[in-house]
């Protein structure tokens, strides 16, 4: 005869597997982290591709079992990193004014990860670090242009079309800043960005935009 359990008893259990995942997730997210500071650490004394996985296990305090239970390999590491920073750079950038204060944000970020960029950009390819910058810059962008769009209507498609250009814009004058070391100074090219590029955002969504108001407004 089957006993039915009390479904009390099913919530607590299912209340304990949730506990019990969270942990796993917390102390695989704490392994990670690890692993990507070690890396980011040793970036500073050797090149990429002279990095090794007994490298990174051996500052880090892990076995390679460790390693391989997380990431396939180093480019697995470096890709999650991206994704990661990617991802946190995203946090609080609703709290600038404008696009050019986000955009120097984020050159300041790429400055702060200066050796994992520049590696990655030497030893795996000016692609992936091209792919990088788009997932930075997309979504600040596309948080910009909803914001100037808020008295016109621009249909999805234009915006991301608007969205793009800007994009390849940037990503463009970032990847020839990383080629030549960035040695420049963020902010005098964020500020001559702004200058070109002042009000031209507004300007090409309102050309597109289905309710047309008069570019002098916008002026």
């Amino acid at each position: 005869m089957y006993r039915v359990a009390p479904h009390g008893n099913n919530r607590a259990r299912q209340e304990r597997l949730s506990l019990a995942g969270k942990g796993r997730f917390f102390v695989s997210q704490t392994t990670k982290r690890a692993l990507e500071a070690s890396l980011k650490k040793l970036l500073l004394e050797k090149p990429l591709n002279k990095i090794t996985i007994n490298d990174i296990t051996e500052d880090c305090g892990v076995n390679r079992m460790t390693f391989y239970y997380h990431f396939k390999d180093i480019y697995d590491l470096v890709d999650w990193i991206l994704v990661e920073d990617a991802a946190k750079a995203m946090e609080g950038r609703q709290s600038f004014e404008t696009w050019t204060e986000a955009f120097l944000d984020i050159l300041h970020q790429l400055r702060d990860n200066k050796a994992l960029v520049l590696n990655v950009y030497r030893s795996v390819g000016r692609e992936q670090v091209e792919q990088y910058l788009y997932k930075l810059l997309d979504p600040m962008l596309k948080e910009f242009a909803d914001r100037e769009c808020h008295d016109i209507t621009v249909q999805d498609d234009d915006k991301q079309f608007v969205v793009d250009f800007y994009k390849y814009a940037l990503v463009g004058v970032v990847l020839e800043w990383i080629r030549r070391d960035m040695k420049a100074d963020p902010a005098v090219m964020v500020e001559r960005t702004g200058r070109m590029l002042q009000g031209d955002l507004r300007r090409a969504l309102c050309r597109l935009a289905s309710n047309k108001i008069h570019l002098e407004q916008i002026d």
